[in-house]
């Protein structure tokens, strides 16, 4: 009996493989997931994450991101270890053009700075362009400065030590910052500069945006700066209000993003569509906006997979709006997106023939 219940079990063992085998040839029912994989900003990491929560329920089709911020993703992409590569800072048309990639727009969002002072509730304090450079280069120390308390009547400023936290990566984040500090300050353009690393002339750093909220939310007195997205999942980091080109104190929100977004003109941009959206007139503009940005090979080897990442990239486009939204991104508008995607039928090709087809 117990010999003839070995024969059984063998031949259902060999059974159960012989199916294994035929499911993994054939992909039936997808348990083999096909994997995607990026790497780069962590600007757009709540959005990609959720969108690839999303997409992996309706296509079987799994993303794996690394956000290990846009100077690794560059390195990454130029290394050809990822499928595409994600940077906040967009790189010029001749090192587009030398490496051979393309680059787009994904989504838009906002930067804001983010304070941990007690008795300091969301949006009271204020500051503008100016002042929160010269809190970044160290000349103002104290939360009781002159120049913080003038922006700020009425308000109890406590007599408190800033500690300023900055990104210690190579970072997209940094690179619209720095951009925007640029603009307002030229002290800090002379001293500093704008790029995706910075000689901080003072703080401590944290990696990624969520290293630098984490740092943000531990210390008292404490000022960073974090994508939106990133403040409203740290309940513990109040958001500062900013002075804009037109010299109104705005909130972050959703319509700030949108208003500065709106000045984006992406039918004259040049080639990779850099845009910077730092310091835009307009009475409702948050004046630091940016987009995020993909970037990929022109010559695929794999067209198949190159395929499955704009499939995933035009569902983003097409039906990730709303998710997009929740989170406080901006989608990319309908004539934006027709550019990208013609753009993809022009320039991304395997063998020299077009992986992209234009619906």
């Amino acid at each position: 009996m117990e010999e003839g219940y070995s024969r059984l079990l063998a031949r259902r063992i060999i059974f159960g493989l012989f199916v294994m085998g035929l499911f993994t040839l054939c992909g039936v029912g997808r348990s083999f997931a096909e994997i995607i994989t990026g790497a780069g900003a962590t600007f757009p990491y709540p959005i990609y994450a959720k969108w690839a929560a999303a997409y992996q329920k309706v296509s079987g089709v799994q993303l794996n991101y690394q956000a290990i911020g846009s100077g690794a993703g560059i390195q990454q992409i130029k290394a050809k270890t990822v499928d595409f590569g994600a940077s906040d800072a967009p790189l010029e048309p001749k090192e587009l053009e030398a490496a051979g990639l393309v680059q787009f727009p994904m989504v838009m969002g906002g930067i804001l700075p983010v304070v941990n002072l007690k008795g300091i509730k969301a949006d009271q304090l204020r500051l503008d362009g100016e002042t929160l450079a010269k809190i970044y280069l160290g000349a103002i120390k104290k939360w009781d400065d002159p120049a913080i308390k003038a922006l700020n009547p009425g308000l109890n400023l406590p007599s408190e030590g800033i500690t300023v936290v900055h990104r210690s990566d190579g970072s997209g984040t940094t690179w619209i910052y720095t951009h925007y500090l640029a603009a307002v300050s030229p002290e800090w353009a002379k001293a500093v500069g704008a790029d995706k690393a910075v000689n901080w002339p003072t703080g401590v750093g944290g990696k990624g945006n969520q290293g630098v909220a984490a740092y943000v939310e531990r210390i008292n007195g404490a000022i960073g700066y974090v994508e939106y997205a990133y403040a409203l999942q740290n309940k513990e980091l109040v958001p500062v209000s900013l002075k804009n080109k037109d010299g109104r104190f705005l909130v972050a929100k959703d319509e700030t993003f949108r208003a500065a977004a709106a000045r984006a003109d992406w039918k004259h941009a040049p080639a990779g569509m850099k845009v910077v959206l730092v310091n835009e007139p307009g009475p409702d503009s948050w004046p630091i906006t940016g987009a995020t940005f993909i970037l990929m090979y022109k010559d695929q080897a794999n067209p198949q997979k190159a395929l499955s990442v704009l499939k995933f990239l035009d569902w983003c486009y097409k039906d990730g709006g709303a998710m997009a939204k929740e989170l406080i991104y901006l989608p990319m508008p309908d004539e934006a997106v027709k550019l990208v995607e013609g753009m993809w039928a022009k320039d991304i090709k395997s063998g020299g023939k077009p992986i992209w087809a234009v619906h």
